[in-house]
C-alpha cells in the first residue's frame, strides 16, 4: 500500500461502567451527534433488561455482553470474481469486525422492532438476543449457513 494505515483513535470508557465497548454501542446507536441522547436510550434500555429479567443473577451489564456475544458472527462470506464466475467464498472475521457487525445488527433490529421508545426496542433485543432468539440472532444463524452452504469455494480465500 502507498498509504500508511491511520492510527486507531482511543475510545474513552463510558461513565456509569467504565467499560470502551459500551461507549463504542453508544456510537453506533448515535444519530447527528447526540451522545447524551445515545448514552440515555442504552441506560434506559439496560434499566427494562432488569426489570424484564428479574430472576436472572447476572447484572443487566453482563446480560448485554451475553446479547452480543449470542448475536457475534464468526464467518461472512464475501464475493470473489474468479475466471467470469463471481463466488461466495467463507472466510472469517477479524476481531474487531466481529465486534462491530454484532453491534450493528443488534442497533438495526432494534430500531425494526415495534415499540414505543428507541430504549424500549433496544432492551427488547437484548433480551431476545440473550435467549438466542430474535431478529440479530437471525441474522448471524443466516451468515453461518450461507458460509456453510459454500464451504466448497473455501479454497478460493484470499
Amino acid at each position: 500500500m502507498r498509504k500508511a494505515k491511520p492510527k486507531k483513535r482511543i475510545i474513552l470508557p463510558d461513565p456509569v461502567f467504565g467499560d470502551v465497548r459500551v461507549t463504542k454501542f453508544v456510537n453506533h446507536l448515535m444519530y447527528d451527534g447526540k451522545k447524551n441522547t445515545a448514552f440515555t436510550i442504552f441506560y434506559d434500555a439496560l434499566e427494562t433488561v432488569k426489570s424484564k429479567l428479574p430472576n436472572e443473577e447476572l447484572t443487566s451489564l453482563e446480560i448485554w455482553k451475553k446479547a452480543l456475544e449470542n448475536v457475534t458472527p464468526q464467518v461472512e462470506v464475501k464475493s470473489r470474481r474468479i475466471g467470469g464466475a463471481t463466488f461466495q467464498v467463507p472466510t472469517e472475521i477479524r476481531p474487531d469486525r466481529k465486534e462491530s457487525i454484532s453491534m450493528k445488527n443488534l442497533i438495526l433490529y432494534a430500531r425494526k422492532r415495534g415499540g414505543k421508545t428507541m430504549a424500549d426496542k433496544l432492551a427488547a433485543e437484548i433480551v431476545d438476543a440473550f435467549n438466542d432468539q430474535g431478529g440479530a440472532f437471525k441474522r448471524k444463524e443466516d451468515m453461518h449457513k450461507m458460509a456453510e452452504a459454500n464451504r466448497a469455494f473455501a479454497h478460493f480465500r484470499f
